[in-house]
């Protein structure tokens, strides 16, 4: 009897969605519509001056003298790899776990991917993993930042000036994450971003941008992007169309003001997430002992694209939370290395360990910016509940 009273005082569980674009299109639904308003007044529809505006700003917050748009994340780094020359007979190291886009963009440009595992605690391409698997033909590494969070690039660097290798970094779900202070997008010879609608800095569609240190690389993107394009109907190579949309610029224009604070806001509902499960008693070392917390190295700065706890009984607990109508994602639930379009690169179950016990735990929680408090401490009481 006892155990019913207590059952029915607990607090109801709040309906928590994934996302909830709504609630940010709320705050800047003035400024945006003014900014589309303005380049429909313009006329100005393809790489008309808010790209050019657009890609000085995004430039100055990667702490980079150049910055290229282009029409998606997926499209920016097969930019940034044709950039770089790199081509038929290369081969690229990245990792098994991450999106498609990560290796099916290598491919694009004609060239090989080399897989390599991950590090267990931040999810990131373990640069001991990539010295293991470095072939004569490996022209680059891509690490990827996942979730927010930068790969060593320390070890990195140093592996590229041994080997001689390029390094792109897959900074598509990284924007405003830094390391050692440096901001990822000018920590390698080029960086792809995503401004897929989910990401930290969202357009309203498929938006993406290359950016880079180096001028001779930036002139290239350009190029490329463009159908090979140097001057009008002039085409040095076989480029691509892939312009950043003028619209999608100023849109980008207007929320690239707002993203620091929102990467800060980020953090700082990982923090209440982490105390709200130690101290609902809910964590452990290992998926063995309790729900595992996102690693944060000490030389980077998270900006919580996701927040990613391992779980014990994954689906079990998604199912669980999809019936309280609380939202969760897994990214990912296949390794690369076994998916079907990829069975030709040869590999096979147990290749890669880390990253196949990481796709049978992980699980992506709420956060963003907008996220009630009230809400987060919704959905630890939740899991709770599942494991009570």
């Amino acid at each position: 009897m006892m155990e019913m009273i207590e059952t029915e005082t607990r607090p109801k569980l709040l309906a928590v969605p994934m996302l909830d674009f709504s609630r940010e299109f709320a705050e800047i639904r003035e400024d945006v519509l003014a900014a589309i308003a303005a380049v429909c007044e313009s006329q100005r529809f393809i790489l008309g001056p808010d790209v050019a505006r657009f890609e000085a700003e995004a430039a100055k917050a990667c702490g980079v003298p150049f910055a290229i748009g282009c029409a998606s994340g997926t499209d920016a780094l097969w930019l940034a790899l044709a950039a770089l020359k790199i081509g038929p007979g290369d081969a690229v190291v990245t990792t098994p776990f991450s999106f498609f886009a990560t290796v099916s963009s290598i491919l694009r440009v004609g060239a090989k991917p080399v897989l390599a595992d991950i590090d267990a605690g931040t999810f990131n391409l373990s640069a001991g993993a990539v010295e293991e698997v470095l072939g004569a033909d490996v022209v680059g590494v891509m690490p990827v930042h996942l979730y927010g969070q930068c790969a060593d690039m320390n070890a990195f660097t140093a592996l590229a000036e041994a080997r001689g290798v390029k390094v792109v970094e897959d900074a598509a779900q990284a924007f405003g994450a830094s390391w050692e202070g440096v901001k990822a997008g000018g920590l390698g010879d080029a960086a792809a971003f995503s401004f897929y609608p989910t990401k930290n800095l969202a357009a309203f569609g498929d938006a993406g941008m290359v950016s880079t240190r180096d001028e001779v690389i930036a002139e290239r993107a350009k190029m490329l992007r463009q159908h090979g394009m140097r001057r009008r109907y002039f085409h040095d190579e076989v480029g691509w169309n892939s312009r950043l949309d003028t619209l999608q610029a100023a849109v980008l224009e207007v929320k690239l003001r707002r993203v620091e604070a929102g990467n800060k806001r980020r953090r700082e509902l990982a923090g209440l997430y982490n105390e709200r499960f130690t101290a609902a008693g809910l964590v452990g070392k290992t998926t063995a002992d309790g729900v595992v917390l996102p690693f944060t190295d000490p030389r980077a700065e998270h900006v919580f694209h996701q927040y990613v706890i391992r779980a014990p009984r994954r689906d079990a607990l998604r199912e669980f939370l999809t019936a309280h109508s609380i939202g969760s994602e897994v990214y990912y639930p296949l390794v690369l290395s076994l998916q079907e379009s990829l069975k030709f690169l040869g590999y096979k179950k147990g290749d890669f360990p880390v990253s196949e016990r990481a796709a049978e735990e992980v699980l992506a929680l709420p956060i963003y910016p907008e996220l009630r408090v009230e809400e987060l401490e919704s959905v630890v009481e939740a899991i709770r509940r599942f494991y009570a």
